[in-house]
């Protein structure tokens, strides 16, 4: 089973679009929209494990030109 994490994403003034844009482009990305609120962007991704997921945010989400701050929020099964 995938890991699965939302990565709810502070972008610079002005830079949601080209964020949001450039997030769609990443494989692992399943989702990723601009919201309101005390976040610019949302994005659902998923990794083959936790380590996946992990270099997949700090490789491709911080290194994405206009990301200020992340929080990655794992998701995990509830029985």
């Amino acid at each position: 089973m995938a890991t699965r994490a939302y990565v709810l994403i502070e972008t610079s003034v002005g830079k949601t679009r080209d964020v949001v844009s450039a997030l769609r482009k990443v494989p692992q990305m399943r989702m990723v929209d601009a919201v309101t609120g005390p976040y610019d962007v949302i994005a659902i991704v998923e990794g083959s494990d936790l380590d996946a997921v992990g270099n997949l945010v700090t490789s491709n989400v911080h290194g994405t030109s206009g990301v200020v701050r992340t929080v990655t929020c794992l998701a995990v099964s509830l029985p």
